[in-house]
């Protein structure tokens, strides 16, 4: 019980998780009372136009916190709130998901990145249960190191993931902040609401970071200590 990442991966990191989405939510309904020109929609479709995006649709989704960009469907995926009000937390939420599509069409390296390792994610996420419930068994034919070796690989993945979808997200927000303030869409306080709203979402990522790295650290330390038996 004194291990530090098991510590933080128990107590620390849900901690921090709990703490950035309260933020997250309190600066979501804080700004969603600041009223804007355009509804979500209408700011996703008016941004697009005007960095010349024409094979991307603006569709609305079921539920709450399910926007999203679709690059392989070419989709500008808005939850419902998002999509029907005209409010500073919409405009901010649908203008970041269209920077994601900005920067799927100047082909951004790092979301190029970060679209190639999905796969590799998923079978990652397959494989480390496996790999970590069941390594007595493969440990028979890879060898204790073998199998160690194989874990650490395999949590590389989803920790590598989440590193990169960071400057994936504070490129598109930094994107959906610079044409707001460009357009005279959000200026002044409405410019700094967005910013913050952006920011604290943009949070929720980091902290996705800290804890697939303790996560990796933590295991690291298990399946070497497995390795060298």
């Amino acid at each position: 019980m004194d291990d530090p990442f098991f510590l933080l991966l128990l107590f620390g990191i849900p901690v921090i998780s709990q703490v950035v989405s309260s933020q997250m939510r309190k600066r979501f309904v804080e700004h969603s009372a600041d009223p804007m020109p355009l509804t979500g929609k209408q700011a996703a479709e008016r941004m697009l136009a005007e960095n010349g995006i024409i094979d991307v649709r603006v569709i609305s989704t079921a539920g709450q916190l399910t926007d999203h960009y679709d690059p392989s469907k070419k989709t500008v995926n808005l939850s419902e709130v998002v999509y029907n009000q005209s409010n500073v937390a919409a405009v901010a939420v649908a203008t970041h998901e269209c920077g994601h599509a900005v920067q799927d069409a100047t082909g951004y390296t790092m979301l190029t990145m970060r679209s190639k390792m999905v796969p590799l994610l998923r079978i990652s996420n397959f494989a480390i249960p496996v790999l970590a419930f069941g390594g007595a068994g493969i440990s028979q034919i890879a060898g204790n190191h073998g199998t160690a070796i194989l874990c650490l690989v395999g949590l590389g993945a989803p920790t590598m993931f989440s590193l990169v979808t960071l400057p994936v997200e504070f490129n598109a927000s930094r994107r959906a902040l610079n044409w707001l303030e460009d357009a005279g869409i959000a200026t002044g306080e409405k410019y700094s609401g967005a910013r913050k709203a952006l920011f604290w979402a943009a949070m929720t990522y980091v902290v996705a970071a800290l804890g697939a790295i303790v996560q990796a650290l933590y295991f690291a330390k298990i399946f070497l200590g497995r390795g060298r038996r």
